[in-house]
């Protein structure tokens, strides 16, 4: 990646922003951010242009015209652009049009602008509700959600291209990514914040459900880390789970959270909301350690000290709904 040209979609985002820093730190000659700054800050990108060539640009992935400007000369691709999966259900025509429109926008400009290699997100949404534990990359598609939809047309969409124009790629399905730089300021926020905020205040954090649904709880750093390997790596094609294997129920977290914040609290459990939660998660990580060498890194609680420090570092909560 040394004096190598890259592009990263959604650059200003969370998982983006921690890429960038990757990325510079490995030697890169210059990125360029694409970002609509929905849920993107560019603060998230501080570190990054203070110490490396940076170009960020403000635009959409559907833009056509933009992605054969911006695409000129880059090397290399990765792909993070999306919206969030309870966005996706309430507007199933803008999933379609920011997964499935913007992937594919993203992949036909690469080809046409000689990019060498594309490392995009996918999702463990693809996977639903378990039909086994741990779930490696050959679990059914059990998804039911618009956003695990999309995500499953960008993989479909990759064999094509590479079976089309020789794309080089791998998808990397990410489990439950969390850390600094977290979306605090937007409705979508993640559970974790809304929990912090909560804390912050001397509420209660609030469990939708019984608590005993299950997540692989991945560090954001790790994530970054596991998308460098997979451009490093002699793989032109492939889908990656990337998690810790590591199952934590809601419970078991709000207890860590507390623990780090406010032990007196207790959490309160409420009727689940209408969207879809998978009772259970687990990642096989089998494949990536064999195939890319990536482990992870940062435990759990590890992760959350960092990210509630970052949190308290933040000027203001996020907003509410």
């Amino acid at each position: 990646m040394k004096d190598k040209k890259v592009l990263i979609t959604g650059g200003a985002g969370n998982i983006g922003s921690h890429i960038a820093d990757a990325v510079i730190e490995e030697g890169a000659k210059e990125v360029i951010i694409i970002d609509d700054f929905t849920r993107g800050r560019e603060e998230n990108l501080a570190w990054a242009v203070k110490h490396g060539n940076v170009r960020i640009i403000k635009g959409d992935i559907c833009d056509r015209e933009l992605l054969s400007k911006s695409l000129k000369g880059v090397d290399y691709v990765f792909h993070q652009a999306a919206i969030r999966i309870t966005q996706c259900q309430e507007d199933p025509l803008l999933a379609k049009k920011v997964l499935i429109d913007g992937t594919f926008s993203v992949f036909d400009e690469a080809i046409k602008a000689g990019v060498k290699k594309v490392v995009f997100a996918s999702s463990a949404s693809v996977y639903g509700n378990p039909s086994y534990l741990p779930m490696d990359e050959k679990h059914p598609f059990n998804n039911t959600t618009f956003y695990g939809a999309g995500k499953i047309a960008n993989e479909e969409l990759a064999k094509a291209f590479r079976e089309k124009y020789g794309m080089n790629y791998i998808g990397l399905r990410y489990f439950n990514v969390y850390g600094p730089r977290m979306d605090i300021y937007g409705v979508y926020t993640e559970v974790m914040i809304r929990w912090l905020d909560m804390i912050k205040e001397g509420r209660q954090p609030v469990i939708f459900g019984d608590g005993k649904q299950s997540m692989d709880f991945v560090y954001v750093k790790d994530i970054a880390r596991a998308n460098i390997l997979a451009l490093q790596s002699d793989v032109n094609e492939g889908i990656y789970n990337v998690g810790t294997g590591i199952e934590t129920s809601l419970n078991q977290l709000v207890k860590s959270v507390l623990e780090l914040t406010n032990p007196d609290l207790t959490p309160i459990y409420e009727k689940p909301k209408n969207l879809v939660i998978v009772s259970r998660r687990r990642a096989s990580i089998e494949k990536i350690k064999k195939e890319l060498g990536f482990e992870p890194e940062t435990g759990l609680k590890d992760g959350l000290r960092e990210m509630i420090k970052w949190k308290e570092e933040q000027p203001r909560g996020s907003e509410k709904e």
